[in-house]
């Protein structure tokens, strides 16, 4: 091979599949052309507790268009799974307000749609519990939070270091329910060959769903393929199976013919997941000058009655600041609700959201500067486990950032810097991710015209991952990026690990570059490389993303308004292995992150249970107008402790400070703090006269 000097690893490379995605060649999971297509709807249930005791169906429909209804009552039975929102039409017990009762199979969508509409269910309602309340009766503590965290750490003496403390802080602070809404739904296309299936689905890991929806269709892993060719965004609610992949099997297999099952916007709210809310109360204790002596963080959130997901709200608060006594910790309680899931940066933000307020809360009652809070509580090493970091420049980002965004010029004081009718704040906030990597495998083959095939079983999800993939290839074979093909989105290529927890690229990246080594050197046709051995043998602790958000706001003196008109990101997140795709994923996790802090809220009328803003007309998101200027820039660093490229994750921890600088800004614009997420109008008009 010809060596190629000019790295395209660090190069603005555009997305590979761009022109695909814009010509509208880029084919999603519903646009696979099947012949003899059928067409699925699902009924959701209406009420948040009882049993469904039969389904009538209406006499009128007309039976050329009708091809089954499926419910409990003679739905194929499944196996058990590890996952009861699989076990989907297998019992008449309904667990909460959304859940999938029954199926209709019809040859067009609107026949489907139609016979789902006139059809009867027969229900015995029960009373239903969706209030999540901090001092519900039914409160616990979990044995771990997501994925394997303790829930509770403690160290030092907290109840001593709080009265002996000169200051404290002791606040609450509560986000809502938030839904993840990507811009493809849920949907997928079902194909049974024989006893082989084959899922045209949008998510974030083929092969973990083909090994789930086998399990509970009783197929192994490998009769099942899964192909994920382009996915119109996740944000953590396509991580692992959902019921639309397992509904179109079984419609599929009673109908003798492919079935295509696309839920509707409204469905997502309650049957894909959704991130809990949380009540968070942050007690800080300082000296005088601002040191931490004791930090505690206790979160209260919910989970379904079916099945236990508990967010891992506070665990980044072991990892931020420097404190002798502290402790984290989480209580759940079991509500007739959907089950949370995944959101993007689970934990992190809206954990981070409450402990960077608090900490503005502290540096508002020292007199301190709210950066030099940050600066005088720098942790040397892990706060609770001691383990040194592999590097951590935070502070960097911090002085940095400071200097870009033209903090030095801003008066302490809230509530005095007027324009017009508008009163104008800044605020900042800190930002953390775990830096991590999963085992997977990737293959690379010399083709006869002199380029390459890159295979291994990832998912784009729009970050770019194709690209960056592609770049990584390319610079590990000598070769430029037109001699590299990568092939992703397929269950039955060599395995990969979830497109989440910002790990992808580390994740496939390491496995791809071992495989390009591999090939260089062994000088043969074909090179296979599983990075199981080395990742697990790495240290996890001590191994993280850090940035800095910095905010302005322009609050309406006489309506309320909230207009951002600044808002920056200062990121340390090792190498950057493509500045145009790293700069996306930058913007779009703050700009969800200003969503979180004045504009999301999935509101549940617990005398329904029900999520009654359930469509994109009222569950309201970011537009143009609420931000003039976002922008995002990095620290040049290399760590290569973490991975063989050197780089850190980048697609979550855009959101996880943006949403406490907003609203730290808005305290400084107006003198008001809204503890209670989105910051809307109405919380701020009393106050502003």
């Amino acid at each position: 091979m010809t060596a190629v000097t000019e790295r395209a690893v660090g190069a603005p490379l555009g997305r590979i599949e761009g022109p695909a995605k814009v010509t509208g060649a880029a084919r999603y999971a519903a646009e696979y052309p099947v012949e003899n297509l059928a067409h699925a709807w699902v009924i959701q249930s209406p009420v948040a507790r009882g049993t469904l005791d039969g389904v009538v169906v209406d006499p009128t429909t007309e039976d050329k268009d009708l091809l089954a209804v499926l419910w409990h009552g003679n739905a194929p039975r499944l196996e058990e799974s590890d996952d009861p929102e699989l076990a989907v039409l297998q019992s008449a017990r309904i667990s909460y307000r959304g859940q999938a009762l029954a199926l209709v199979v019809a040859r067009t969508p609107e026949a489907a749609r139609r016979a789902a509409q006139v059809i009867r269910l027969e229900i015995t309602e029960e009373p239903h519990d969706a209030l999540l309340t901090a001092d519900h009766p039914g409160l616990y503590t979990p044995e771990q939070v997501n994925p394997a965290f303790p829930a509770v750490t403690e160290s030092g003496d907290v109840a001593g270091a709080f009265a002996a403390a000169p200051v404290t802080v002791d606040v609450t602070y509560r986000t809502p329910a938030l839904h993840n809404n990507p811009m493809e739904p849920h949907a997928t296309i079902a194909v049974w060959s024989g006893d082989d299936l084959v899922l045209y689905d949008s998510n974030q890991h083929p092969p973990g769903v083909a090994a789930a929806v086998g399990a509970v269709l009783g197929l192994p892993a490998e009769r099942v393929h899964v192909i994920t060719e382009h996915v119109g965004g996740g944000f953590g609610s396509k991580g692992t199976a959902r019921p639309n992949a397992v509904l179109a099997a079984l419609g599929a297999r009673v109908v003798g013919r492919p079935v295509k099952l696309v839920l509707p916007r409204q469905a997502l709210f309650s049957m894909v997941g959704y991130r809990t809310p949380t009540i968070q109360r942050i007690r800080l204790a300082a000296e005088r000058d601002g040191t931490l002596t004791a930090i505690d963080h206790e979160a209260v959130e919910q989970t379904s009655r079916l099945y236990e997901f508990a967010e891992q709200t506070t665990v980044a608060t072991r990892h931020m600041y420097a404190a002798p006594h502290r402790r984290t910790g989480h209580r759940l309680v079991r509500l007739d609700v959907p089950t949370p899931r995944w959101m993007r940066a689970p934990g992190e933000a809206p954990g981070m959201l409450g402990l960077e307020c608090a900490m503005d809360e502290l540096a508002e009652r020292l007199g301190l500067d709210p950066i030099e809070l940050r600066v005088r509580n720098e942790p040397r090493v892990e706060p609770e486990s001691g383990v040194p970091f592999s590097s951590r420049h935070y502070l960097d980002c911090l002085r940095e950032g400071a200097e870009r965004f033209g903090w030095a010029d801003r008066d302490p004081q809230p509530r005095r810097r007027r324009e017009g009718a508008w009163w104008v704040g800044t605020g900042v906030a800190g930002a953390t991710y775990p830096t991590m990597a999963q085992p997977s495998t990737a293959r690379v083959r010399a083709l006869p015209d002199g380029r390459y095939e890159v295979a291994v079983a990832a998912t784009d999800i729009g970050t770019g991952a194709r690209t960056i993939l592609t770049q990584i290839a390319a610079d590990e074979l000598g070769v430029g990026v037109g001699r590299v093909h990568v092939r992703i989105g397929d269950s039955t290529l060599p395995m990969a690990s979830v497109a989440g927890g910002s790990s992808g690229s580390a994740s496939w990246g390491w496995a791809v570059t071992g495989a390009c080594r591999a090939l260089r050197e062994s000088g043969s046709e074909e090179a296979v490389y599983d990075s199981t051995e080395e990742v697990q043998r790495q240290e996890k602790e001590g191994k993280h993303a850090y940035g800095a958000h910095f905010a302005e706001v322009r609050v309406d003196a006489d309506t309320g308004e909230v207009r951002v008109s600044r808002l920056f990101g200062m990121y340390a997140v090792g190498r950057v292995l493509n500045p145009r795709t790293a700069r996306s994923q930058f913007i779009s996790g703050m700009t969800m992150g200003l969503g979180m802090a004045l504009h999301e809220e999935g509101v549940l009328d617990p005398a329904t249970g029900d999520w009654v803003n359930h469509d994109l007309a009222e569950y309201h998101v970011p537009a143009h107008a609420d931000v003039e200027s976002i922008e995002a820039d990095w620290l040049d660093e290399r760590d290569r402790a973490v991975n063989p490229m050197g780089s850190k994750g980048i697609g979550e921890i855009g959101i996880v400070g943006s949403p406490a600088a907003i609203v730290n800004a808005v305290w400084h614009a107006t003198g008001v703090r809204v503890r209670d997420l989105p910051v809307r109008l109405d919380k701020l008009l009393p106050h502003l006269g």
